[in-house]
């Protein structure tokens, strides 16, 4: 038997078939998706039928490679982008297109429902987590300001994985994990808050679907669409979730102690809680996981986009890159780097920018510059991390994936400035892999037999060799220096609302 793990992204739709007992990947495929073009600054927004014919192509791409019959394929999991808006009518059709989780043009409506409820603090004393701009609550206030023809029609709400769901399965479902995303639910009591619904619109707490555990399967796969993949008749659909949540169960990433980072464009850590998480400054999202637990995370908008820059002015690829940042010792010889080069999310620094500081003649060259940028993207983590620490976190181990996972130095840096054994995993796609352990997880359960998540994924998520332990002196070292990076960003936050008044973005 096998199964299949679906990861829709906002590039593009991943697909895995993976050998039911022992978790081994035996085929992959890939298809992309196209953006919207020309919109308004801020909006981001894809066609959802793209996400279909992607996920089609992918799937049926990793069946070819894998030469596995895909009648023997009995279950099915899938991970999407999260807190994007898909909006169906009475009968089921999109309404327009969908925003996305990186749509920024609901500034207003999120400002809106946050004062509605009472202020940043009440709402996270209602909700258990703050309210960020791409969070889905918003976007349905702003297709109520800007479209009130398009949301007369509203009848149910979806996000990205819950609308492959639908299109596979003909059934409106959401679960914990992804749900807790919109903002519009109580994380504490795993329930819809109907004040913040009301907020929005008075009849929205009847467009949202039920919630349910995420050991619930959504159903099984239509007779029709499993024909067109040319799948057996009863293909088990798993309740799916959003792309950090399936990258924790496909980490291995669902009991106290493990956390998992990951070192993509932007940066984020997340980690299995037991009990509800919440932060009430609300710099860490509170979110649930897709297991039936919580899932702290903290995420930064500043990582390999910073060191693609220095690859791009220096002329390197990534072997010739760590081998500069290696000329120069670890901390850089003080020389600090804040990596906002596209603003920041934690901390709360939307209009900020990226600065060097401490450049001098010993300093002012490639091998030092190229080495602070790859330190300040994790002293740039360390500031949330130490956050989650303060709040409960005891991190045992950190998995990493991402692109930055492939270095070893960035690895070591990583282990040192967070002062915990970071490890790599055997199985990089994450999301895709977690959205097939859960579908495995699912299946056991349907049957009858009492099985945990943790059952699953620690006979089949593997370690891979490559491992780095934080070293005493260096960890010290990067202390320091995490002190005199906090120090630095909130002394400058003067100055970056001063450039962003000038720049006429205030």
């Amino acid at each position: 038997m096998y199964a299949v793990g679906i990861d829709s992204g906002t590039q593009g739709t991943k697909a895995l078939v993976v050998d039911f007992e022992t978790g081994k990947v035996l085929g992959r495929g890939r298809a992309t998706h196209d953006m919207i073009p020309g919109l308004p600054p801020g909006a981001s927004e894809q066609d959802p039928k793209t996400w279909i014919a992607a996920m089609h192509a992918a799937l049926a791409a990793a069946i070819a490679e894998s030469g596995v019959s895909p009648k023997k394929i009995v279950s099915l999991g899938i991970s999407g982008q999260q807190h994007g808006f898909v909006p169906l009518d009475a009968g089921g059709r999109v309404i327009r297109p969908a925003k996305l989780w990186n749509d920024t043009s609901t500034i207003e409506e999120t400002d809106a429902i946050v004062n509605a409820m009472g202020g940043p603090k009440e709402y996270i004393r209602k909700l258990g987590l703050s309210l960020a701009v791409g969070f889905t609550a918003s976007k349905i206030l702003w297709l109520k300001r800007h479209e009130p023809e398009n949301f007369k029609k509203l009848a149910t709400v979806l996000l990205p994985h819950n609308f492959l769901n639908y299109h596979l399965t003909g059934r409106a479902h959401m679960e914990y994990g992804d749900a807790s995303g919109t903002g519009l639910m109580d994380i504490r009591n795993l329930k819809w808050s109907e004040e913040a619904a009301a907020v929005v619109d008075q009849a929205l707490l009847g467009r949202l679907p039920a919630l349910s555990h995420p050991g619930e399967p959504v159903g099984t796969i239509d007779k029709t669409v499993a024909a067109r993949l040319g799948l057996g008749g009863k293909v088990l659909v798993s309740a799916g979730g959003g792309d950090n949540m399936m990258g924790a169960i496909g980490t291995g990433n669902v009991a106290p102690g493990v956390s998992t980072v990951s070192l993509g464009t932007s940066g984020t850590i997340y980690s299995y809680f037991d009990k509800a998480f919440v932060d009430p400054e609300g710099e860490i999202a509170a979110f649930c996981d897709s297991t039936g637990g919580w899932l702290p995370l903290l995420c930064t908008m500043n990582v390999t986009n910073t060191t693609e820059i220095v690859k791009s002015l220096f002329l390197l690829n990534n072997r010739a890159l760590d081998s500069l940042v290696a000329k120069a010792p670890a901390g850089s010889d003080g020389l600090l780097f804040l990596p906002f080069v596209d603003g920041e999310r934690v901390p709360v620094l939307p209009f900020s920018s990226a600065v060097f500081f401490g450049l001098n003649r010993k300093t002012f060259d490639g091998a030092h510059m190229a080495r602070a940028v790859m330190e300040g993207t994790i002293l740039n983590l360390g500031y949330g991390f130490a956050r989650m620490r303060a709040l409960g976190l005891e991190p045992g181990e950190i998995r990493a994936t991402g692109g930055g996972a492939k270095s070893k130095l960035w690895l070591q840096i990583t282990a040192d400035v967070l002062r915990t054994p970071v490890v790599t995993l055997r199985e990089q796609e994450a999301a895709a892999y977690g959205g097939a352990l859960q579908s495995i997880w699912c299946w056991h359960l349907e049957k009858g037999e009492k099985v945990g998540i943790r059952d699953i994924t620690e006979s089949r998520v593997a370690l891979d060799k490559a491992a780095a332990s934080p070293d005493p002196k260096r960890s010290a070292l990067y202390e320091e220096l995490q002190d005199r990076f906090n120090s630095l960003w909130k002394r400058l936050v003067p100055e970056f609302k001063a450039q962003q008044k000038l720049s006429g973005r205030a």
